[in-house]
């Protein structure tokens, strides 16, 4: 009959194997990378001018709002550019309501709608204010 093993001796019986994991990590600094505003605009006008569908222009506009900044407004003429290429009439009106919630007070939304109206008349869009207030 074999001897009662005890944890133990079990533990002591197993021979010592060391894991290493690999290193792939490249060593970071001290601080983070801080895009500025002026880069991640262009980044974003650039990307909206490439978007080639709906699920890319949705994509971009998800990313793009969910920074804790407003975008700047050729980002946002690039969205809504973008939107009526890819013949998306709702998504271009989401755009102003992603500014309206995005913005601190009724003057700057009113200061964004100015600055596109232009951009807004020539790809006739019309916000949601603007649709009711008729």
């Amino acid at each position: 009959m074999r001897p009662p093993t005890t944890l133990a001796a079990l533990l002591r019986a197993r021979p010592a194997v060391r894991r290493v994991a690999p290193s792939f990590a490249r060593p970071s600094s001290s601080t983070p990378h801080q895009e500025t505003f002026e880069s991640f605009t262009e980044r974003y006008v650039q990307f909206f001018q490439q978007a080639q569908d709906l699920f890319e222009v949705q994509r971009g506009l998800n990313n793009c709002f969910s920074h804790d900044l407003v975008p700047a407004p050729s980002v946002v003429e690039a969205a809504l550019r973008a939107a009526r290429r890819v013949d998306d009439y709702a998504t271009a009106v989401r755009v102003f309501e992603g500014i309206r919630e995005k913005v601190e007070n009724k003057q700057q939304y009113q200061a964004y709608l100015d600055e596109l109206k232009g951009v807004k008349e020539e790809l006739g869009i019309e916000t949601r204010e603007e649709l009711y207030s008729s």
